[in-house]
């Protein structure tokens, strides 16, 4: 080949490496490539999988994993990370020791967490054990195991034991958003990803994924036995393309649009309530509508003691609620990460369950956004300044480092909440 030929492939090559989209560059469309999780002869570069590194061995329905989970988390968990790296949701237990927070900042949080038991002696010994802070998954080659306290999901029936990432996405991506908004598993080919900000709308043509690969209506993993498939379809949302990364400086805000809470309600079934009034389950979902009282006191809640906030900059990623609208157009518009759309709510808005939830796990209990199991968020210095706290073997820390509180704010340093800083269920609440 001439050298001219050579370096125009190479420009060539390195332009439509820059003009691909990176976030959904293996799941373009939503399927993934055959190849990167099933090997069709136990091989692997010539050689047999079972005599490769562990996690690599053939498992069940030719997987390069012991299990679904441990074959997504071959690409989807990267040992040696140092921080927020692209499309990792899980952190090795090497590259988070005693002291050392989770590294990813996905908007659905780091399943490291799981792995993370606290305790701190406060009018005797507290404990918050790992696996109250996310989704176990069952991947057993990266040592995630089922949850031994919740053998089903609360609320429901789905068994513990057959929690994996295929139990809420679709491995193979069949659900498809139309131009008319509907969603179907058959029909027009999928030509892209439809989760994020910069990604191409439907056509005639051609259909767009479903937000997140998720399974909708009638989806129910091939490997579960029994009775077990979603009532509801997928919700209408959009991420932006980047969207592990530390929220100290500007916020990753995903524009949730509607039919969140009623598609977690596919397994937490008797949980949910959308309408009001109750005084047993917090109200959430489509007909969980905000009001303008509600609305009006997220729009001017800062923090503890500050209700100067307008609108105009009210959202906060720490407690986001749901749009009202599947309108496309609306919600890409609000996908950011430069705080350049920090619009607040309506009197149309929603509680959605990722208004106070993580959708993989969380540095808190109940994998919530934020502290719950104590009453201040901060605490403070002799000064007046905000602080997580100084010694774990305290309420304020409960167990973690600094950093570790830190980082399960997602990068936000105490200063950023008022000294004594009360829950944030005051952003919607204010009684502070």
């Amino acid at each position: 080949m001439k050298k001219g030929m050579k370096v125009s492939l190479s420009v060539a090559a390195a332009a439509l490496l820059m003009s691909a989209p990176a976030a959904f560059a293996f799941h373009s469309g939503g399927v993934a490539e055959c190849e990167g999780c099933h090997t069709m002869h136990n091989s692997l570069g010539g050689a047999v999988m079972n005599s490769a590194t562990a996690q690599f061995t053939t498992g069940p329905m030719l997987l390069q994993g012991a299990t679904q989970s441990s074959s997504c988390l071959n690409c989807h968990q990267h040992a040696g990370d140092t921080g927020p790296s692209s499309y990792h949701i899980s952190t090795a237990e090497a590259d988070m020791p005693a002291g050392t927070a989770p590294l990813q900042m996905t908007p659905g949080g780091d399943f490291g967490w799981v792995k993370k038991t606290y305790t701190w002696n406060v009018r005797g010994l507290n404990t918050s054990e790992g696996e109250r802070k996310g989704h176990n998954i069952v991947a057993g080659d990266y040592n995630y195991v089922a949850d031994t306290t919740l053998t089903t999901a609360p609320g429901g029936t789905y068994p513990a034991n057959q929690l994996h990432c295929s139990s809420c996405h679709d491995p193979h991506g069949k659900y498809r958003r139309f131009v008319d908004g509907s969603i179907a598993t058959t029909g027009l080919p999928i030509k892209n990803s439809g989760s994020y900000q910069n990604s191409n709308d439907p056509t005639a043509w051609g259909a767009v994924g479903a937000y997140r690969i998720l399974g909708g209506t009638g989806y129910q993993p091939k490997s579960l036995s029994g009775s077990y498939a979603f009532a509801n379809q997928v919700p209408a949302a959009v991420a932006p393309s980047t969207y592990n990364r530390t929220e100290a400086t500007t916020q990753t805000r995903v524009a949730y649009g509607q039919g969140m809470s009623e598609w977690c309600a596919n397994c937490h079934t008797d949980i949910h309530n959308s309408a009001y009034p109750t005084n047993l389950r917090h109200p959430a979902g489509n007909g969980a509508k905000f009001g303008a009282t509600i609305a009006g006191l997220y729009n001017s809640y800062k923090k503890s003691g500050d209700l100067t906030g307008t609108q105009a900059s009210a959202y906060l990623s720490l407690a986001p609620f749901e749009e009202g609208t599947a309108d496309y157009t609306v919600l890409k518009g609000h996908a950011k990460i430069d705080d350049t759309a920090l619009t607040g709510a309506d009197a149309t808005s929603n509680v959605n369950c990722l208004s106070c939830h993580r959708a993989h796990a969380s540095g808190f209990d109940s994998m919530t956004r934020f502290n719950l199991a104590y009453e201040f968020t901060t605490i403070a210095d002799a000064s007046g300044n905000s602080i997580y706290g100084t010694d774990p073997n305290t309420s304020s820390l409960q167990g973690r480092s600094v950093n570790e509180m830190t980082a399960a704010y997602y990068g936000r340093t105490a200063d950023k909440f008022a000294p004594y800083q009360r829950a944030l269920c005051n952003k919607c609440h204010a009684k502070d």
